[in-house]
């Protein structure tokens, strides 16, 4: 292994020792710096550099050097913590990428041993055949890990059944700052004696002040150290928050699935009001019983179309989502004991299992859709997870609101409602001096507030560096000279995780957005609207929610699928840009070498900017960046090759068969070469003809209403036949098709290769075409995906004017087409199965709902695939390096997916995905307008 770019003499020696002493990756590369330095909390600590053991040895290697260097660790699973647990600027200890795996299953126990990077969702499918699962599910569920679960002592939505993480820890391997290693269960004798002796001298302490409800995280469990309650040392461990030992590895329970449930929503006026429900709801012993309020929903409605399933949530300004187990009968019980609840205005009960996932996606997307309110206010966290006795809830809720009120804050509330734990993010000031005083001050009240109604500042999240320093709000000094004892028993120099729980930093400290940060202002050439045109703001709508590191569904973050790289998730690269924006430890603005190292594998397929829940766009700013770093410089030669490719095309398709022959010739690689085109890459053929050559022969018919048929490169130039299925369905449903009279590009190519002056000029060649037709009202229909979310979406960003808003609102794709101007059109049966795949750039901007309401009329079978992006990406799987990266991201979704499918016929309007399953897997992918021209009389 070699480490890279060192920061100084003292982190070269680091280094250079982890090195030699590791197998794993040792990174102390301002880049990776960078990556690591906030997790999904307020903070920003920039640590010396990154480890990533192999095993537990490697870990064990890493610990003694950092031992002799005297450096403080910092141990970090999926950096999903809130509270700021997972950042330091020591070395960071990563566990997620190596030690991931599942060690053992005992069903016949009920039991599993994994290592602490193994992800919740991941064991839970390995036991589901069992009839199994893990029981704590923090929203992160698909993304964090069980580590840092061990030390938050996470709960999840289901804890109101099956407990916190802390309830469902047997064993823990664990390894101290000093090389001690062992088993909670057999503690050496010195610990051991150590911990009786804390417990007997604060037995009163602890009998008293912990463990007083479910939900109270805050601080050190040191009552599972009184022999009452076992003397569990694993137990006391478990929230510790990293602070003590590193957890290797642990062995957990397992309860049991259940066999039949139903979700009852209950609709309220306002929180307040399903807060007063609750107490009456546990009688009934529900598995969840979640809140969130409408100005979550108001945020998803403005992201994603048709992402609120409106028809399934009753009336209400806030809901309550209530999971029992049983069938119809449990769920009316239920739902018969709250009728008369004051504040109810009405109640549903789901029993589709795919309803239930959308709605309780919509929860657990909280943390994100919080953070931004329609207007682009920033919410933060802080005061996001205090907890109370869930019989106070409803008046601590009601106090809490006059809290928040008396110092000019907005905050939307969700969370654990039938636990008392609730989850806030609030509009701090954190850009102004005075600001910070009354968020420190906030912060105290809040926590005199809390405590006066018997809670805990932290229900699941630690205390971190968010809360620790209101501990003294909450436990008496003879509690906190308790858990400093607890502290010096395993970790007596400081080292594990410093300024958390013991001898904590303040609130205010550390805050990444503190005014005195100095934030550069760098030029844009888009025109980032919602972020009124500033890439500071645009960046910094990451706040480490972590959901693009999820390894299944929706698309984002197809590099990290491929990688599990953290320098590939959209999380990673917004912390490089960040980081260039503040000028600290990326220096070079646009020039930044590091930033292009980040940027390098992202596939531009804006899975972000609908699936992150703060609508971060990694492909507008990577445009950004290649436009500020090559403005005016020679640039890669991919960007040539494939930027100008809609020119090249036009070229070709004079003598398309000698261009094909000279691409299939010997010539090939050094096309390939001289293009920075991937010699793995097979080059796709131009078709013998263009569509608009085909069309111009065949002539329009001019009966019925006029639409315009978009004819794009990828149409035109590669698959005409695409164009030609089109026009005959749209004639079939009673329009006459116009085209225009020669070859328009919309920009899209160089857009994403960043040559956006160029794209401007092509963009405005095209509306200057087609929005005179449509504003006379003729709607325009684009085949091709990626082109329609251009018209519809980064046109206005890269031409604002009245002629891109205009071609805006008049795109639609052959689906939205059909479905929004000829309702009564009678929908061609084409009897079979369809599997569906949405080019990522229409999931992000559009939906894929359309295509599959008319693939469904067909009276075909249709599946809609969640199997993320297809790996080609348009440029991107084409440019030389990215043929492999292209090829995983195919092999971790799409044609695993399409192998479950067999007698599908895949649908796929992307020219990008059907060249993709052509090359990769020689599968026959057809457009939407082939498909339905197959029920008029084409064989597919």
């Amino acid at each position: 292994m070699t480490a890279e770019k060192i920061t100084s003499a003292d982190d070269s020696a680091l280094a250079r020792d982890l090195t030699e002493a590791m197998r794993g990756e040792v990174d102390f590369s301002a880049r990776r710096r960078a990556e690591y330095s906030s997790d999904g909390s307020n903070y920003r600590c920039v640590p010396a550099g990154i480890v990533f053991p192999l095993d537990d040895a490697d870990a064990e290697a890493a610990v003694a050097v950092c031992r002799r260097h005297d450096v403080p660790i910092t141990t970090r699973g999926g950096g999903t913590s809130i509270a700021g647990n997972a950042v330091g600027d020591g070395v960071i200890l990563e566990l997620s990428r190596h030690m991931n795996r599942i060690l053992s299953i005992d069903a016949e126990a009920r039991t599993a041993v994994v290592q602490a990077g193994v992800i919740p969702d991941v064991l839970n499918a390995a036991v589901a055949e069992y009839g199994l699962r893990f029981g704590p599910d923090p929203s992160t569920h698909a993304r964090c890990t069980i580590g840092g679960m061990i030390g938050n002592d996470a709960c999840g939505s289901h804890s109101v059944r099956w407990g916190r993480t802390s309830d469902n820890v047997v064993d823990l391997d664990v390894l101290c700052y000093d090389g001690t290693r062992m088993r909670t269960s057999a503690p050496p004798e010195p610990i051991r004696e150590a911990l009786r002796g804390l417990a007997g001298r604060h037995r009163a302490e602890l009998r008293t002040e912990l463990g007083r409800f479910s939900r109270q995280v805050s601080g050190y469990g040191l009552h599972h150290l009184l022999n009452e309650n076992g003397f569990d040392v694993g137990r006391a461990l478990v929230g510790s928050e990293g602070t003590c030992v590193v957890v290797l590895t642990a062995t957990v329970k397992l309860v049991e699935l259940p066999k039949q449930q139903r979700l009852v929503i209950a609709g309220f006026t306002d929180s307040i009001a399903a807060a007063d429900a609750v107490p009456t709801i546990l009688q009934h012993n529900p598995l969840t019983c979640e809140g969130m309020d409408d100005r979550i929903l108001d945020v998803l409605r403005s992201r994603r179309k048709n992402a609120v399933p409106d028809e399934t949530l009753p009336r209400g300004s806030a809901w309550l989502l209530i999971d029992v187990e049983g069938d119809d009968s449990a769920a009316s019980a239920l739902t018969d004991a709250i009728a008369d609840s004051a504040g109810l205005e009405g109640i549903s009960t789901v029993n589709d299992p795919a309803i239930r996932r959308a709605v309780f996606k919509i929860r657990e997307d909280g943390s994100g859709l919080a953070t931004r309110a329609l207007d682009g206010t920033m919410s933060w966290p802080g005061w996001e997870d205090a907890a109370v006795p869930p019989a106070k809830l409803g008046s601590y809720l009601r106090d809490f609101d006059a809290l928040v009120k008396e110092y000019g804050l907005t905050g939307v509330v969700y969370g654990h409602f039938g636990e008392g734990c609730l989850h806030v993010r609030l509009d701090f000031d954190f850009a102004s001096h005075e600001g910070i005083g009354k968020f420190e001050e906030f912060m105290e009240r809040a926590a005199d507030l809390v405590a006066g109604h018997g809670g805990a500042n932290s229900g699941e999240h630690g205390d971190g560096r968010a809360r620790s320093a209101v501990l003294s709000r909450m436990y008496s000094p003879g509690m906190l000279q308790a858990f400093a004892e607890f502290k010096r028993i395993w970790d007596p120099g400081g080292k594990l995780n410093p300024g958390i729980i013991v001898d904590p930093a303040g609130v205010a400290d550390d805050l990444r957005h503190s005014p005195d940060n100095q934030w550069r202002s760098l030029p844009v050439s888009l025109a980032f609207h919602e972020d009124r045109g500033d890439i500071g703001k645009a960046v910094h709508r990451c706040i480490g929610v972590g959901k693009c590191r999820t390894l299944s569904g929706g698309v984002m973050c197809p590099s990290y699928r491929a990688t599990l790289d953290e320098k590939d998730s959209t999380r990673g690269r917004a912390r490089v840009l960040q980081e260039m924006i503040l000028g600290e430890t990326i220096t070079e603005g646009w020039q930044s070498e590091e930033v292009g190292e980040a940027l390098d594998l992202c596939l531009s397929c804006k899975g972000c900017s609908s699936d992150c829940p703060v609508g971060v766009d990694m492909a507008s700013y990577k445009s950004e960046y290649l436009h500020q770093r090559y403005h005016g410089k020679v640039r890669p030669l991919s960007h040539y090759s494939m930027g100008w490719l809609p020119l090249t095309a036009r070229l070709a398709s004079k003598t398309p068969r000698l261009a094909n022959a000279v691409m299939g010739s010997g010539l090939s690689s050094l096309i390939k070469r001289t293009g920075g085109i991937d010699p793995a890459r097979e080059l796709p053929a131009f078709a013998p003809g263009t569509f608009l050559r085909w069309y111009s022969v065949r002539g329009r018919k001019k009966h019925g209403k006029p639409v315009l048929l978009w004819a794009d490169t990828f149409t035109n130039f590669f698959s005409p036949y695409v164009g030609a299925a089109a026009v005959e369905v749209l004639e079939d449903a009673g329009f006459s098709v116009h085209v225009l009279d020669k070859p328009y590009c919309c920009g899209l190519t160089w857009v994403s290769t960043g040559q956006l002056d160029d794209a401007r000029r092509e963009l405005r060649r095209a509306l200057g075409a087609a929005a005179p037709l449509v504003e006379s009202g003729i709607p325009m229909v684009v085949l091709e995906p990626s082109c329609a979310a251009l018209f519809r979406s980064d046109g206005v960003e890269l031409l604002p004017g009245r002629e891109a808003e205009t071609v805006a609102g008049g795109t639609y794709t052959l689906a939205e087409f059909l479905r929004e101007h000829a309702p009564d059109w009678q929908i061609p049966d084409v009897v079979g199965k369809a599997a569906l795949q949405v080019h990522c750039h229409q999931h992000a901007v559009i939906g894929g709902a359309c295509d599959a309401a008319v693939l469904s009329e067909t009276g075909s079978t249709t599946t809609v695939l969640d199997a993320g992006c297809c790996g080609l990406a348009g440029n991107f799987g084409f440019e030389d390096g990215h043929f492999e990266t292209s090829r995983k991201v195919a092999e971790t979704g799409i044609l695993p997916a399409l192998e479950k499918l067999p007698d599908s016929v895949v649908v796929a309007d992307g020219f990008s995905c059907r060249t993709q399953l052509d090359q990769l897997a020689g599968i026959h992918a057809v457009h939407l307008a082939e498909y339905l021209r197959a029920g008029l009389d084409y064989e597919i």
